[in-house]
């Protein structure tokens, strides 16, 4: 018996429809002629219905603060480091480790004022504190952890460098000139610093000029401080002095394109660049005894308590207080020369007859104790036990660099020459450019 087409037809379109139905009943029900067991995820009835509140942690000095409340103060003058926690708790056997707390460990001696602490305080009624954060400097600070036992930790935070290019034209001062390109006054000190000997700061002229290479430091992107300086090149009246870090192998110094050292046997000033108010005068009129007599000394007018510096290595002969010259230190050098610093605000802790200092060591403050009418330094110098004038007297200077190291100088000094040559010299006050190191 013959089936028609048309039958045939018929029965082909049943058979598609049959097996269509068949695919999306199985794809509905998660399975398919396509699929394998285990192609598909996790059964609905099979997941976990879970809420969660992600809380991101908040770091201060290393902790977690998300719970504390966190007081930031100056310790004040005359703030001892228990007067810090006055007003909060500390639990009393906390406070009995401190009070026996070895200077080794920590010494409370060293708190001073004006300096940055940091107090994190549980959210409770009596006002708990968990820590305390000490910090001297920009670089490190102290931790104190008061909550279950006492805990001591000194940490640094990391310092990152960065190296810059300065040009610069002398319209009034140097300082001036430095400050409005935005540059810490350390730049200023080092500078001076190198060509103290070459130059008189104190007689700039306008136009003279400079281009600098230098390090900058900086904590969390802020700058804390002046780093090394890489070259210079000044301009003064119409001569060209260049300065070039080298070490022979005992810690850096400076030297001119002649390989011939910067530094002369004494730093010439006693404190940080600042204005000098009263040069040495064999017939000065006093302003306070009101008549004209012999000023041995060189005056450097500074604010109270600025840190006055050892010029040189040496033994100090005298520290103590006279009617005249205040709080003063004398320190003898060498055979030849000795220098004495007056009327300061306090000698520094330590400086005794017969202690030993280093060059640019602090050894007392700028103050006005004694013959003295207000803040500043009066600077004695004497060669030969006779007073000079020390900002004239001619001192011998460092080792130039010795023969074996000149070739590696050679290269160092040609590198540099070539970096500051691509620093232009501003048109009229000053630029600066920037680069990372």
């Amino acid at each position: 018996m013959k089936v028609s087409t048309t039958a045939k037809i018929v029965w082909i379109a049943v058979a598609i429809i049959t097996i269509t139905g068949i695919t999306f009943f199985w794809i509905d029900s998660k399975t398919s002629i396509f699929s394998k067991q285990g192609d598909y995820a996790i059964e609905r009835d099979s997941l976990t219905h879970i809420e969660r509140e992600i809380v991101v942690p908040v770091f201060l000095h290393g902790m977690v603060v998300n719970n504390l409340h966190v007081v930031e103060d100056e310790v004040k003058r005359n703030q001892r480091f228990t007067d810090l926690l006055s007003g909060y708790t500390v639990p009393a056997s906390i406070m009995q480790q401190l009070n026996l707390l070895p200077r080794s460990v920590y010494d409370f001696r060293k708190i001073s004022a004006h300096k940055k602490y940091t107090l994190l305080v549980e959210h409770d009624s009596l006002k708990t504190i968990r820590a305390l954060v000490y910090e001297p400097n920009a670089v490190d600070y102290v931790v104190f952890h008061l909550k279950d036992s006492l805990l001591v930790e000194s940490c640094q935070r990391n310092v990152d460098t960065l190296e810059r290019q300065i040009s610069g034209r002398i319209e009034s001062t140097l300082s001036q000139t430095i400050e409005a390109l935005n540059v810490s006054n350390d730049l200023t000190n080092k500078f001076v610093d190198i060509f103290a000997w070459q130059v008189d700061f104190q007689r700039l002229q306008k136009g003279d000029q400079f281009k600098m290479i230098y390090e900058e430091n900086l904590v969390d992107e802020v700058p804390i401080g002046i780093g090394r300086i890489l070259g210079v090149y000044f301009e003064h009246s119409n001569n060209g002095y260049y300065a070039f870090p080298f070490d022979q192998g005992d810690g850096a110094d400076y030297f001119d394109e002649k390989g011939n050292s910067l530094r002369k046997a004494l730093l010439k000033y006693p404190i940080e660049f600042t204005r000098i108010s009263s040069r040495y005068s064999k017939n000065r009129f006093h302003p306070v005894v009101k008549v004209f007599r012999p000023h041995l000394g060189t005056d450097f007018a500074a604010p109270t308590g600025t840190p006055i510096r050892s010029v040189g290595d040496g033994i100090i002969e005298e520290a103590q207080y006279k009617t005249n010259n205040g709080n003063y230190v004398k320190v003898r050098h060498n055979g030849t020369y000795t220098t004495g610093y007056l009327h300061m605000s306090k000698i520094a802790s330590g400086m005794k007859a017969g202690t030993r200092v280093r060059q640019g060591q602090t050894i007392g403050y700028v103050g006005s104790t004694g013959l003295a009418t207000g803040p500043h330094l009066c600077y004695r110098f004497w060669k030969n036990g006779v007073q000079v004038d020390a900002l004239k007297i001619e001192l011998p200077p460092s080792q130039p660099v010795k023969p074996e190291y000149f070739p590696a100088y050679e290269n160092t000094k040609e590198a540099i020459i070539k970096r500051l040559q691509l620093i232009a010299f501003p048109s009229s006050s000053g630029e600066m450019e920037v680069a990372s190191r």
